[in-house]
């Protein structure tokens, strides 16, 4: 009958009360991830304490594919820590590194230039229109550790959707049809 086969069979011989139990457990999991993912959000102080890099511009320190760490603490953003920031009209956040910061007499906030340590230039061209600096707001973490080449699952599921789709199918029907 073929793999495609038994796993028909497989469904229809399942009982409403197997169906709901592996619905709770599923449901458990992706809560458990939520909770996980707010914890870390909490801990960390960064609305995103995880991220990939997804360009080439921070090689040869960190290469595309790789997992940062953030941490956002209160401590002043001084030149040469690697930070990502959000740019105003941006969905995607950038990782590169501060090179200059200024602060500002009357506030004692601080404002802070960043380039990608393999790219030519400053920042300035992907900041909003008309604007020079980040400011704190701006910065959603510095990076604290890295795991080389584990982002390039993430990488790949956003460049080809079909392999995402596929990877969901595969787990749903996998939850669906085991009888644990």
């Amino acid at each position: 009958m073929g793999w495609i086969g038994e796993t028909v069979e497989s469904i229809k011989s399942l009982q409403i009360r197997q169906v709901l139990t592996q619905a709770v457990s599923l449901g458990m999991i992706v809560t458990s991830a939520l909770i996980i993912w707010k914890a870390l959000m909490c801990f960390t102080g960064s609305e995103s304490p995880v991220v990939v890099v997804l360009s080439g511009s921070m090689e040869p320190g960190f290469k595309r594919g790789d997992i940062l760490f953030l941490h956002m603490s209160k401590d002043p953003i001084r030149a040469g820590e690697i930070v990502v920031f959000n740019v105003d009209g941006r969905e995607i956040p950038i990782v590169h590194r501060v090179i200059k910061v200024h602060e500002r007499q009357e506030t004692g906030e601080v404002d802070v230039l960043t380039k990608g340590d393999n790219n030519f230039g400053d920042d300035r061209l992907l900041y909003a229109h008309g604007q020079l600096w980040l400011q704190r707001h701006h910065i959603m973490g510095r990076a604290v550790g890295f795991l080389p080449y584990v982002g390039w699952v993430t990488i790949i599921m956003t460049e080809k959707p079909i392999i995402k789709y596929l990877l969901i199918g595969a787990l749903g029907l996998l939850v669906v049809t085991s009888k644990d």
